[in-house]
């Protein structure tokens, strides 16, 4: 039972974040359309950055903590590209950048979105999996 709660956190977890992503996709929509300025649209991405990468190294933490290794190590390769980026200085939209760098941000957060689409229909399936386990033992 404890098990199933794990993939429950873990997949409100992966919704948040997928949250976070869509977020910065529709800021950089309504760039792109000419909805609001490159300064409203580089402040409201650069306020969701590190809460993402926060909630992502959370996330692997709780995987690695829990004891499912494969999903751990399925979510480290995003990690280490958000603390490759964060290292390097490269987090954040820069404003005067923005209209340069649209399609790269844009492909950049699609790429993430995939990503976490993954895992969390991974996540799914294991809380499936483990619901049908926990059932099978009553």
């Amino acid at each position: 039972m404890g098990d199933l709660f794990v993939w429950l956190i873990a997949f409100f977890i992966l919704i948040a974040l997928l949250v976070i992503v869509i977020f910065q996709l529709m800021a950089l929509a309504d760039l792109e359309f000419d909805y609001i300025n490159p300064y409203d649209s580089s402040s409201r991405i650069n306020k969701v950055i590190l809460p993402e990468y926060i909630t992502e190294g959370v996330l692997c933490l709780f995987f690695l903590i829990t004891g499912h290794w494969c999903m751990s190590l399925l979510c480290i390769p995003y990690l280490y590209y958000n603390v490759r980026l964060y290292t390097q200085r490269q987090h954040l939209v820069d404003v005067t950048e923005i209209f340069n760098m649209l399609n790269w941000e844009k492909k950049q957060r699609l790429f993430k979105l995939g990503y976490l689409v993954v895992l969390l229909f991974l996540s799914i399936f294991w809380m499936i999996f483990t619901a049908l386990e926990d059932s099978d033992y009553d």
